[in-house]
């Protein structure tokens, strides 16, 4: 890059950075630290989310997801959108999170199970997401080495350093120099002004896109062509695709339903001024998610059709070589570095003439000729165990990285360092973020209930402070040392299945139902963690442990016999078959197995040993322990009344929210389920659409359509942002802190309620 593009990122970063710290002002207690002082609007919250959402790795795992699998699997995750729609509109979980007031996870498990499974769980929640977002720097800085194409080492003062681990240090130094000024506080502040100025550049981008690549001449060729049964674009022609496939749709819609709380309790969930706040920002949420959508399609999309269109196969060489070059210096000793690439650099240019050259496949596309060559390198390098799991390092690197090396190759100047600098804000925000989640839980939920004396709010912001620092060191070694041998999702769901896996039921059960207790919860929790333990065992040292012992002792036929007798009757969405590389069974086979048995014992569990039903009045200060102490009075049951219960609006909304809660629903239900995929699914299945048609299908549905969406809400959500962000100064300005209320709680009531809970309880008893 050149200076003006190294401008370009430090002039915007250096001002997001500042605002953060500026906040520092503004805390002058816990709840500030933790929760923003519970002063944050609807805007403010849906723009400090826009920055978390757009990743480096979100945008790094989709890519290398679609470059697999298309568009095609899209189209069927509109099956959950009517789900998705009501979740939205109705609040679920995050609306009753917020009434129970809780500033972390662990304080809501602690009301409404026992102190001890607070500690547990929260510890087990935090080493789920640690090990899961440890990869998340490595993976980050790899991005940046490969974009900027750096080199491994530098010297300084005759010392080599390499780009590697400095790179690391810098994202996470400046993701825990915003924790640690103000905690929740800073990092809203700092990225609902990212917000502000990623909306432009996503727009940018989405423009040069467009404007590189030709739809109808190069984008929609490249998507259709490939062997039947895994076409990138007709939806009904997937049967034969493998990890991301129908039954990931389906365990989508499952962990909707029962992880929509899972990850709850941190930072922005329990920011907003009202329940209602909360809400409205999930509702805004859909609006606010249709440019980082476009984005992410574009970005794939433009990727996809430069490693593969035949106009560009002189570029895509280059490419791959680039990826090879960088993968080598990392993997492949020095002795064997040199005959490495050699070998790769052999593999003559590839000019594939769509329509006249057979179609391409998952097992035989422009890759292909690469995987064998190092495949055979490795093996010749490494002997055949250690061979294959180097291979498999080796893909990983290659499908996750394409994207870096591609982008260096596409951007010309200027727009190379907006990109840049898109992707340094984005790496800030999800990277304060991850780690915030993981302190906030281990000081709160883990260290503090074992105090027997409450801490000053000095003492305890210093030591969520102190508690961030450690898990920022410890996201560094793990980015250091820790090798990924899956898809970023895939690896992301074996890691937090040990959380995952058993605390659907603690979640939904304990917000929604009065039935339900520890013990349920206790039990599944354990079996989804064993449960979860195992995979990851088996998974992580399959290639060079698990299948040289099974073929050692002559199991692997037999095992793989079986394994394709138990899912036949799943075929082509399940296929279990032997593989010397890698386990047969995928992370999400293993979820959504876990899922249903931990389901089953928590209902079990519970009802074998329900004694009585939990107050939920109590821990959702409704009733007579709500703030004014009444009871909320029916509403009366009208036309206008019954229509807009359908989308979720009650007596808090005002007129300008029913309008945002209305567009929703049409654009969401009319359009996107009733007109994009119901309508679609009825006439494919009566009469199929040629692929020139899913091309234009997806043409409006994916890009024209959410193109004007994102026009407006950049202007919308700036103007909304700007006006939140002053109010939010201003609240915290006259905002007086509560000392007690610091996430400690007793007799399952939090420690800022209990003199007033006793009161009311007292007064209802007299009553009697």
């Amino acid at each position: 890059m050149g200076w003006i593009d190294w401008l370009i990122v430090i002039i915007p970063t250096g001002l997001v950075i500042s605002l953060g710290m500026y906040s520092r002002k503004y805390v002058h207690g816990v709840a500030d630290f933790l929760s923003a002082g519970r002063c944050a609007g609807r805007y403010v919250l849906s723009m400090g989310d826009v920055a978390s959402a757009l990743a480096v790795t979100g945008l790094i795992a989709y890519v290398e997801v679609h470059y697999k699998t298309g568009f095609a699997i899209a189209f069927w995750n509109s099956l959950i959108m009517p789900l998705t729609i009501a979740m939205g509109l109705y609040g679920y979980c995050t609306y009753r999170f917020r009434e129970t007031r809780a500033m972390s996870l662990g304080q809501f498990l602690e009301m409404r199970y026992s102190r001890s499974f607070r500690i547990f769980a929260s510890g087990l929640r935090s080493i789920s997401e640690m090990l899961a977002n440890m990869i998340m720097p490595a993976i980050a800085a790899r991005f940046f080495i490969y974009f900027l194409d750096l080199p491994r080492t530098f010297t300084v003062f005759g010392v080599t350093v390499p780009t590697f681990m400095l790179v690391i240090v810098i994202c996470l130094v400046l993701a825990i120099s915003l924790i640690c000024c103000g905690g929740t506080l800073s990092m809203l502040i700092a990225d609902s002004i990212q917000g502000m100025v990623l909306f432009p550049l996503m727009v940018v981008f989405v423009v040069f896109i467009l404007w590189k690549f030709s739809w109808t001449q190069e984008i929609i060729p490249v998507m259709s062509d490939r062997v039947p049964g895994e076409s990138f674009l007709n939806s009904f022609d997937v049967k034969n695709l493998r990890d991301f496939n129908l039954l990931m749709v389906f365990m989508t819609l499952m962990t909707s339903i029962l992880h929509r709380a899972s990850w709850i309790g941190a930072g922005y969930s329990t920011a907003a001024k009202s329940p209602h706040e909360q809400k409205m920002a999930g509702v805004l949420g859909t609006w606010r998610g249709a440019l980082n959508t476009l984005f992410y399609v574009l970005i794939a999309l433009g990727i996809i059709t430069v490693l593969n269109h035949q106009k560009f196969s002189a570029r895509a060489r280059e490419i791959k070589i680039d990826l090879s070059r960088h993968i080598a210096e990392e993997l492949v000793s020095p002795v064997h570095r040199q005959d490495f690439m050699t070998r790769i650099k052999a593999v003559p240019e590839l000019k594939h003439q769509i329509g006249k050259d057979a179609p391409l496949s998952h097992k035989k596309d422009l890759d292909t000729p690469y995987m064998e060559v190092a495949h055979k390198a490795f093996k010749e390098y490494e002997g055949e165990a250690q061979g294959n799991s180097k291979f498999q390092q080796y893909r990983t690197l290659y499908y996750q990285l394409m994207m870096a090396a591609g982008m260096h190759r596409i951007l010309p100047p200027v727009i190379m360092g907006m990109f840049c600098l898109l992707m340094v804000l984005a790496m800030i925000s999800t990277d304060d973020t991850r780690i915030f989640s993981a302190s906030l839980t281990v000081a709160q939920d883990v260290i503090l209930p074992f105090c027997k004396k409450a801490p000053t709010p000095a003492q305890h912001i210093r030591l969520l402070r102190i508690v961030s620092i450690g898990i920022g060191v410890f996201y560094c070694c793990g980015s250091l040392f820790m090798a990924q041998l899956d898809y970023i999702n895939l690896f992301v769901t074996i890691m937090t299945m040990m959380w995952m896996g058993g605390c659907g039921p603690v979640m939904i059960f304990g917000l929604y139902s009065r039935f339900g207790n520890t013990k349920g919860a206790w039990a599944s929790l354990l079996t989804g963690m064993v449960l979860a333990l195992g995979g990851i065992a088996v998974q992580r040292n399959w290639a060079d442990i698990v299948y040289p012992f099974l073929a050692s002792r002559g199991w692997t036929e037999p095992i793989g016999k079986w394994l394709e007798i138990v899912s036949a009757p799943f075929n082509p969405y399940v296929v279990w078959k032997m593989d010397p590389v890698k386990f047969p069974i995928n992370s999400y086979e293993i979820y959504l197995v876990t899922m249903f048995i931990t389901l089953a014992i928590y209902c079990g569990v519970s009802l074998a040993t329900q004694k009585e039903p939990f107050n939920l009045d109590r821990m959702l200060h409704r009733g007579i322990y709500s703030d004014s102490g009444e009871e909320k009075k029916p509403v009366r049951m009208t036309l206008k009344t019954v229509l807009g219960k359908m989308v979720g609006i009650n007596g808090e909304y005002t007129r300008g929210d029913r309008v945002i809660a209305w567009g929703v629903f049409w654009y969401s239900f009319v359009y996107r389920f009733i007109l994009s995929f119901a309508a679609v699914a009825l006439w494919n299945l009566v009469s199929p659409w040629p692929l020139k048609w899913w091309g234009f299908y997806f043409f409006v549905t994916t890009l024209l359509v959410p193109g004007i969406v994102a026009f407006v809400t950049t202007f919308w959500f700036g103007i909304g942002g700007a006006i939140d962000l002053v109010r939010l100064f201003r609240d915290l300005e006259h905002r007086e802190a509560d000392i007690l209320d610091n996430g400690q709680v007793e007799g399952n009531v939090s420690l800022a309620d209990r003199a007033r809970f006793a009161k009311l309880e007292a007064k209802e008893k007299d009553k009697e």
